[in-house]
Parts: C-alpha cells; sequence; structure tokens
C-alpha cells in the first residue's frame, strides 16, 4: 500500500475521498467539523507539494435527489477558512462543468465536487460512473474510512482506473489504532471493552469477536436488556429483541467459558415513557416494573464500570450507555467518558468507536484526553469483527 507521506504531489492533480459526511443545523451550519478537521493533514501535505485538488464526499442520505440540506456547498466556507484557499465549487460531480472546472486546476488550487450520492450510482458501485469520476484526477487518494466498508463507486471500483492509489493519513491512522487492539500485547492488559447502543444484533459479530481477546466486557444502552432477559430478568418495558435471547444467552455462556467476565448493569436508570421530562426513577436492571423502561444505565452500574475502566490498560468503547441526547439519561454516558479519560490519564491506551461515543466525548470536551477518536463507527465494527472493508483493499 502506498501511504500519502511517502508520496510527491507536485505537478500531479489529486483525486480524493473525503468523509464530509457532517451534521448540520437547521440553518445548514456545521454542528461539527470532526471530520472535515480529520481530512485537513491530508489536503495540506498534496497543496504543500505543489499539487493541485479535487475533493469527493458524500454528505447524508438524499437517495439520488438533490436538495439543499445535502449539498456539500454547505461546507466551503469552512474549507476556505482552514486552508487560506479559495476552495472552488461545481454543483454537480459528473457534469462537463465539473470537468472542465477540474481540468483547469493549478497548483495549489482546490475544488470541491457536489455530493456524489447525488447519483444512485454511487451507492450501487457503478463502474461507469466510477469511471467518470476518475476523470478528475491523475492520482486517486483515499481518506474516508468512514465509508471504507462500503463497495462503492467512489470508494472501491475507482480505484482501478488508477495506477497510483494512495492511502491518506486518516485511513492510516484508523488502522494503525485498530491494530493496536487486534494484535494486543499481554502488557497492554487488562483489556476492557465497553459495549452500548440499543440493539444486540448490530454488536453481534463485535461481541463475539472480543470474546476472543478482551479480558472484560462491559454492556450499556438498550441492548443490555435483551441480556438481562436472557438470564431470567424482569425488565419490565425496556428494549429487548426477544428472537435474539438465544443468541445473548450464548454469548454470556461462551464468555464464561473463556474466562471472560462480562457486566450488566445491576441498576437502570428508568422511566414510564421515552421522552426527555418524563419523571425517573433508579431501579434494579433485573426487576424494573412492568409499565418502566431503562434508559440508561444506573448509579451503581456506573460506579462499577467506572473502577473497572480505570484500572484497565488497553479500553475500546463503542456505543452510549443510554439515551444520552436526553440530559437525563445522559449520566451514565457521560460517567463512562470521564473514566476512560481518567485511564488514559494513568497511561491505558483508549480507542473511541466513533458514532454516539465520539459525539458524547466531543460533547464534553474530551476529544484530546483520549488516545484516539474513530472517524468511522461502522468502518471500525467491521475491521474489529475481522471484515475485508472494500475500500481498504481497494489500496493495495
Amino acid at each position: 500500500m502506498k501511504y500519502i507521506s511517502d508520496y510527491n504531489f507536485a505537478g500531479k492533480r489529486a483525486l480524493m475521498r473525503v468523509d464530509f459526511n457532517v451534521p448540520l443545523q437547521e440553518d445548514l451550519s456545521i454542528s461539527d467539523d470532526t471530520r472535515l478537521r480529520a481530512a485537513l493533514p491530508s489536503i495540506q501535505k498534496i497543496l504543500s507539494d505543489g499539487g493541485s485538488l479535487v475533493l469527493m464526499s458524500h454528505l447524508g442520505r438524499p437517495k439520488g435527489v438533490q436538495e439543499a440540506r445535502f449539498s456539500l456547498s454547505n461546507v466551503v466556507g469552512y474549507l476556505t477558512d482552514a486552508l487560506g484557499v479559495d476552495v472552488k465549487f461545481v454543483s454537480d460531480c459528473v457534469s462537463e462543468e465539473a470537468f472542465a472546472a477540474s481540468s483547469a486546476l493549478s497548483s495549489g488550487e482546490v475544488l470541491l465536487l457536489e455530493n456524489l450520492r447525488f447519483h444512485a450510482a454511487e451507492k450501487k458501485g457503478d463502474k461507469d460512473f466510477a469511471r467518470a469520476l476518475a476523470r478528475h484526477g491523475d492520482v486517486y487518494v483515499n481518506d474516508a474510512f468512514g465509508t471504507a466498508h462500503r463497495a462503492h463507486a467512489s470508494t472501491a471500483v475507482i480505484a482501478e482506473f488508477f495506477e497510483d492509489k494512495i492511502c491518506g493519513y486518516v485511513i492510516k491512522a484508523e488502522l494503525e489504532n485498530a491494530r493496536r487492539i487486534l494484535e494486543i500485547e499481554e502488557k497492554q492488559r487488562p483489556f476492557v471493552a465497553i459495549v452500548g447502543g440499543a440493539k444486540v444484533s448490530d454488536k453481534m459479530l463485535v461481541l463475539e469477536r472480543l470474546i476472543d481477546k478482551v479480558d472484560m466486557i462491559l454492556i450499556g444502552g438498550g441492548m443490555a436488556y435483551t441480556f438481562i432477559k436472557a438470564q431470567g430478568g424482569d425488565v419490565g418495558n425496556s428494549l429487548v429483541e426477544t428472537d435474539r435471547l438465544e443468541l445473548a444467552a450464548n454469548l454470556l455462556k461462551k464468555a464464561e467459558d473463556r474466562g471472560v467476565r462480562i457486566y450488566l448493569p445491576e441498576d437502570s436508570t428508568v422511566a414510564a415513557a421515552f421522552k426527555a421530562d418524563a419523571a425517573h426513577d433508579n431501579a434494579p436492571s433485573h426487576q424494573i416494573m412492568e409499565s418502566y423502561m431503562g434508559l440508561d444505565i444506573g448509579e451503581q452500574a456506573r460506579e462499577t464500570f467506572r473502577k473497572n475502566i480505570v484500572n484497565a490498560k488497553t479500553v475500546l468503547w463503542n456505543g452510549p450507555m443510554g439515551v444520552f441526547e436526553m440530559a437525563a439519561f445522559a449520566k451514565g454516558t457521560f460517567a463512562i467518558a470521564k473514566a476512560v479519560v481518567a485511564a488514559t490519564q494513568k497511561g491505558a491506551f483508549s480507542l473511541i468507536g466513533g458514532g454516539d461515543s465520539a459525539a458524547a466525548i466531543a460533547q464534553m470536551g474530551f476529544t484530546n484526553e483520549v488516545s484516539y477518536v474513530s472517524t468511522g463507527g461502522g468502518a471500525l465494527l467491521e475491521l474489529i469483527e475481522g471484515k475485508t472493508l472494500p475500500g481498504i483493499a481497494a489500496l493495495d
């Protein structure tokens, strides 16, 4: 694999796949610039070498239809300010206007193409669409780890049209940090994985793989109640995947056989309604009242989880402990974030697995207080599961 640090872009027009899928507020301003900031070093390397640059990305899920709220024109101002370069923009990625604009680029100039997913051919991995996109560059760079698990036209198929296929700084860092937990050494133990989110089915393969690697798994979020129900607990109206009860029981048995301790929350913050202002209480997770649902890990669980996290030497965190978008049910997630920071300060390696975990860390201002925050939750999970990521394989 060729890496961006080893390549000279002087006189080259680079076509780079970036991940500018950033959240926008109602006024279309950027609410979280994490992914934009992550792409800047690769962009600046190309420009400092004397190359020109064409950027391509998706934003949101427009389903092949142009909508202003999904337009990448919303990030042009940010990029112009961040780079100190007047970033050009075209309103389609494969129009004659777009090809003329990319062909006219001079050294140090940047062009941003409109949202790739305004064309249904992008997600279909259409070869003709990939071939058309390839006209924009002499060399291809992929730095969009967040979409590396998708075999889309711009992330995988396009690479076959280039002799030089380059791995950007973001992807290189993601692979190096993932390797630290996938190839863990004895001196990096105990290894604690914190897994949350709504559904067991979303994390099934990850949990199976982690059981073979970690010393301990702390499970929170809605998925915890499927495990508790599988143990015979009463979970009231809590979220339960009834078709995954046997799977949950099997995962618990597999962990026991491997000597891996799984902690489920001994208590929960419960409410009678899924509302931000719902009256709430604390209850044992195995004895939740019939009309109540668990929406966060409880006080005892937060302390149990904290103690295990701060004594770890390696920490992987993916998924919130509760409905952290609602302040009343965010205490568990934020307690975990603080514990991960504390472990990191003691010398642990901490990897935050993107998505809601990354959002929680950012919300608390802890992004720079942990070892690494992944830019791609789904891609990282598939990497941990042992799957081949099409966007990475295409660079080899």
